[in-house]
């Protein structure tokens, strides 16, 4: 077994890897909101072009489409890269073997996000598409469990509360990233809805992403409420949560200014409270593409936050101890020796 050095920079690489794979989603969003998906027809080369070694003149100076597209792949690869060192210096450095399988499980979740990614562009399929941008957030969740599980805190455990009613924030805690994922998943679906679809199809997709998102906001301040004012509040827990309500409230206004650039704004919205609009919409124009694209780039955000929320939840928060309990194994020990 590998003898735990403490090394610092395990620590230093998975924030790292975070840190590049949230700007990789986010261009992900981007090559999906300008449909550039298609621009690069061949995998893993880039027109015949090793990835690595196609023209940066072209890409720099090429068509926008083909820039972000292979931007996006060039993003993965360096994600994929990060995550193999990640690997390295866990197998070198930590003694917790199921820590360093869990560095090797997400190697493979970000080596299937790439086949995933490559497949859709050999069979130019939507539906691998959705499933590509669904499985994106689910990877940036695991590398924040690969920070979370190498920070002091999580390995000293300092200042851990116990308190018998520990399970309800780590029941809504839970239950706020199983809501932000399925709202996540239905804002894929929606994106991706054909336009052959039918309206009711449509409207059906558009009320469960409201009725979501009524939820996943409800969920937000009620695992913040616990997180700072009850009996479970933690110093740990503060920045996470009030970060976490934030972003809700900005992802609520995003949801808004994307409906407003994608369909305009209904007709029951009274003048006073219209942002200014294009008189008619404008298909991949600089606005829509950038509001559309933080839309789901802040799902995401809200989903890794709240990930983060809940594993620092368990590693804080822990029940309270049954001294009835203990006393009685204590004697029970006791009769045995």
């Amino acid at each position: 077994m590998a003898k735990q050095t403490d090394s610092p920079w395990l620590h230093r690489l998975a924030i790292l890897l975070a840190w590049v794979t949230f700007p990789l989603i986010w261009v992900g969003g981007l090559v999906t909101t300008y449909d550039a998906g298609m621009a690069v027809p061949d995998w893993p080369g880039t027109y015949g072009y090793n990835l690595f070694l196609y023209p940066w003149q072209t890409w720099l100076f090429g068509p926008w489409d083909l820039f972000i597209e292979h931007g996006h792949r060039l993003l993965g690869s360096l994600a994929g890269l990060l995550n193999i060192a990640v690997v390295v210096v866990a197998f070198r450095t930590d003694r917790r073997k199921w820590y360093r399988w869990y560095t090797v499980a997400a190697l493979v979740a970000v080596i299937c996000q790439g086949c995933l990614g490559g497949f859709r562009v050999l069979l130019d399929q939507r539906l691998l598409a959705m499933i590509h941008g669904c499985v994106a957030p689910v990877y940036l969740v695991m590398c924040i469990g690969l920070i979370v599980f190498t920070s002091r805190w999580w390995r000293e455990s300092p200042d851990v509360r116990q308190i018998a009613s520990s399970r309800w924030i780590h029941s809504v805690a839970v239950a706020t990233v199983v809501l932000a994922y399925i709202q996540l998943v239905l804002g894929a679906y929606l994106r991706h809805l054909p336009v052959t679809a039918s309206m009711g199809s449509f409207s059906l997709v558009v009320y469960l992403h409201l009725i979501f998102a009524g939820l996943v906001t409800m969920y937000v301040v009620w695992i913040a409420w616990l997180s700072l004012f009850s009996a479970a509040a933690h110093r740990g827990l503060q920045w996470p949560a009030v970060t976490l309500c934030l972003l809700i409230l900005c992802q609520l206004l995003l949801g808004v200014a994307t409906w407003a650039v994608n369909y305009m704004w209904p007709g029951w919205v009274p003048d006073f409270v219209r942002l200014p609009t294009y008189s008619t919409i404008h298909a991949k124009g600089l606005i829509q593409m950038l509001t559309v694209t933080a839309h789901v780039a802040t799902g995401s955000l809200i989903l890794a936050v709240a990930a983060l929320l809940a594993l620092r939840s368990f590693g804080l928060v822990r029940p309270a101890l049954d001294t009835a309990m203990l006393a009685k194994a204590g004697q029970a020990k006791g009769a045995t020796a």
